[in-house]
């Protein structure tokens, strides 16, 4: 083997070597800090392509479920609100009823009219009720059923609607009454049956975002672990690796060492 002096062949694949494991252990200690497998793009471009539209649709996911948890509270609430118009119809129904008692005299029948008055008000306020600056209910003089439409996908691609039923419409013929004798006990039936269908019709609604909500929930917790699949370190993984590359260097940096020694066997034949 030659003994060179202006080439030293060995120290240079050493200092390569030493660069290459310095550049390894300088990375897990970068992916172990940060706990992302993917430093920099250069790492996994594709990778870092594909868990950039997961991010992206997780965080679409959740905005998602949460505006689906606000239109099933807006639900809730015009449940609530039907609820109160249909136990005003019964009391209603009850007063009628109480009304057409032949013992009853002008001032008793006078009486029920009063209370018929002030529920009369209370269910016509209903019909203009909000939640958050939304009309629960259809317009006051609409022929017919609203809806709201709620985005049930990340993507757009599927929605459902939520009815605004026309309580007042429903309940017109009550409301425009004078007193309990303008009405019939059929009227009342016919109300009352109006609103237990727009109850029914909550509930169904209510029920579908719900399932929405679930598999929305469902996605979100697939989407993450697909995602971090990609993107999250392994962090025993990377702690061995760790390890083994700082060993590499420390190896790398005693063999660059030996190696520029090797040039003092030039000087010790020029000295003999």
């Amino acid at each position: 083997m030659s003994v060179l002096i202006n080439t030293n062949t060995a120290a240079t694949n050493a200092a390569l070597n030493l660069s290459h494991n310095n550049d390894a252990l300088q990375k897990s200690l970068e992916r172990l800090s940060s706990g992302s497998k993917i430093v920099n793009p250069a790492d996994d471009a594709g990778g870092l392509a594909v868990s950039m539209r997961m991010q992206s649709a997780i965080k679409r996911t959740a905005a998602t479920n949460t505006n689906i948890s606000n239109a099933v509270s807006f639900l809730q609430t015009q449940d609530g609100a039907l609820q109160t118009a249909s136990k005003i119809l019964d009391r209603m129904s009850e007063l009628k009823t109480l009304y057409t008692d032949i013992t009853k005299s002008t001032t008793d029948k006078a009486n029920y009219d009063k209370e018929f008055t002030a529920l009369k008000t209370q269910l016509g306020d209903l019909s203009s009720a909000q939640f958050n600056g939304v009309n629960l209910f259809a317009a006051t003089g609409a022929t017919g059923d609203t809806s709201l439409t709620v985005l049930t996908t990340e993507d757009g691609g599927q929605t459902a609607t939520i009815s605004q039923s026309a309580l007042d419409t429903e309940n017109t013929t009550i409301t425009s009454a004078n007193s309990l004798g303008d009405i019939t006990v059929q009227d009342l039936i016919d109300s009352t049956t109006a609103v237990a269908a727009s109850r029914a019709q909550n509930g169904a609604e209510a029920s579908n975002l719900n399932f929405a909500s679930d598999m929305l929930s469902t996605n979100k917790t697939n989407l993450e672990a697909a995602n971090s699949r990609i993107i999250d370190v392994d962090v025993a993984q990377e702690a061995t690796q760790l390890a083994r590359n700082n060993i590499l260097v420390q190896s790398s940096t005693s063999m660059l060492s030996q190696a520029n020694q090797s040039a003092q066997v030039a000087l010790k034949l020029l000295q003999s």
